[in-house]
């Protein structure tokens, strides 16, 4: 059992292909393979196509290069998800879900094996995947393989998806119309039915979303350990009901993980526009950062809105638009260089600018978490998924943004409201003390003894102790 013992453990990355979830799964790789840890990073194809396209023009990218001249030991490699580069993941997102929730796991399946085949020298294997994912428990009891899930949400969102069969005996599975006050679920503070998730709300209006989750946590509850992109302090009471349940560490903010390292590794989807020229020549907390993410698709009379809402609070802004058909004529030439309007930019270094004063985002977890990071409050307006709750922790529990229309339709006086206040009214003061103490706390938690750091080393040594307890039982049964 000593050679065992002193050998490599080997792990298995699946990320889920969104822009929040690689992040997140990168970034931990280079933190277990710091650790001592061989790490297999498995890419879809269309991911590795998209990555690679955007950053050097080419189609086949091996992006932990620079972390292997580090000395880590990061393998990479890629899978089909049974659709070809060409099919429009994003319009055809329930049949691609579909698809994947039928095929891919075969294709894991196969992958896996023939990992675990090829690396003799490994003293056991990991199985780290997305929580989202609808297989990793089979495939993992299939190949003898540590069970590692993780959740790049916060924990709140976990909580509410591990008890939706709590939500179904109380009568809010399937949702009813109304504003009803849920307080029954472990950990979760009372929360209004409206703050729920999008798939909750309104199941029937992306069927798969609803099928993703049930199955996604089917499989997590047989999870041997599960990582959350979260810090303890920010969600204690919700950490402490679910680890209850099984063992649950909050290692976040995941964004900035790759930091105690000091490895840098191209993970974006898109051509990142270089910003720091035009923000270099604004005064302090004079640019509003508006952004709806790499999924959302905002309509063309909310994007005129935003528009207009601009030109009437004179405010500086970044905004981060795909396509710029819908802008109203002369909207360029009206805001001149008090405005910047670019398809995809490196969303850490802009929010990191001092001149950088307010975020109008969608919500989404990854933004939430680097706009905390870098003390930068927020303009709330969320569309799906976790968005609508990740609102509610923001602007309800923490103090650290405002809603951009309270629910209602989006009109340019209001988004010019908004804007003045966050940017300029008296409120502006309060939310920027309170999102400081966020951000304080955020990088504690990284710091060498802070409580994201002590948890990733339990986590660590739990994870050894499990495999040498796992390759025991199987050298006994010999």
């Amino acid at each position: 059992m000593a050679e065992i013992n002193h050998s490599k453990p080997h792990a298995i990355l699946f990320p889920y292909p969104y822009q929040g979830h690689i992040t997140p799964m990168v970034n931990l790789a280079v933190n277990l393979a710091s650790r001592a840890f061989t790490i297999t990073y498995v890419q879809l194809q269309f991911v590795h196509h998209a990555i690679s396209e955007a950053h050097d023009g080419v189609g086949d990218v091996d992006f932990f290069v620079e972390a292997r001249k580090s000395g880590l030991d990061i393998r990479y490699t890629t899978i089909s998800d049974c659709f070809s580069l060409e099919f429009d993941r994003k319009l055809n997102m329930s049949e691609y879900w579909e698809g994947m929730i039928r095929d891919f796991p075969a294709l894991v399946d196969e992958l896996v094996g023939s990992i675990t085949r090829s690396d003799a020298s490994a003293g056991a294997f990991i199985l780290v995947a997305d929580t989202l994912y609808s297989w990793p428990a089979a495939i993992a009891k299939k190949h003898n393989l540590v069970n590692v899930s993780l959740w790049t949400e916060p924990a709140t969102v976990f909580s509410i998806d591990y008890h939706l069969d709590l939500l179904r005996e109380n009568g809010h599975l399937p949702y009813s119309n109304g504003d009803n006050r849920i307080n029954y679920i472990p950990g979760v503070k009372s929360i209004s039915s409206k703050d729920l998730m999008s798939y909750i709300q309104d199941p029937d209006a992306v069927p798969v979303l609803m099928k993703i989750v049930v199955k996604a946590f089917e499989q997590v509850k047989n999870a041997d350990f599960i990582l959350c992109n979260t810090v303890q302090e920010l969600e204690p009471e919700c950490l402490s009901a679910l680890n209850l349940k099984q063992p649950i560490y909050a290692i976040g903010p995941m964004n900035f993980f790759s930091d105690l390292t000091k490895t840098n590794v191209k993970k974006s989807l898109w051509a990142e526009s270089d910003c720091t020229q035009w923000l270099n020549s604004k005064p302090p907390v004079s640019v509003l950062y508006i952004s709806f993410g790499s999924i959302v698709h905002i309509n063309k009379q909310e994007i005129v809105e935003i528009a207009h809402g601009l030109l009437l609070s004179h405010v500086n802004f970044i905004w981060i638009l795909r396509t710029t058909d819908a802008l109203p004529v002369g909207f360029r030439d009206d805001v001149k260089d008090r405005g910047l309007i670019i398809p995809w930019c490196n969303q850490n270094t802009v929010l990191s600018s001092p001149a950088v004063g307010g975020f109008l985002t969608h919500c989404g977890w990854n933004s939430v978490m680097e706009s905390m990071w870098s003390g930068v409050p927020m303009i709330c307006y969320p569309f799906y998924v976790d968005q609508p709750t990740n609102r509610k922790l923001v602007v309800d529990d923490w103090k650290i943004g405002i809603d951009l229309c309270d629910g209602g339709r989006v009109t340019s006086e209001g988004v010019a409201s908004k804007i003045n206040m966050l940017m300029r009214g008296k409120s502006c003061i309060h939310l920027r003390e309170e999102i400081k103490k966020v951000s304080k706390m955020l990088r504690n938690a990284l710091e060498m003894d802070g409580s994201s750091q002590r948890n990733f080393d339990q986590f660590v040594d739990d994870l050894r102790a499990g495999l040498y307890s796992r390759m025991e039982d199987i050298g006994s049964n010999k």
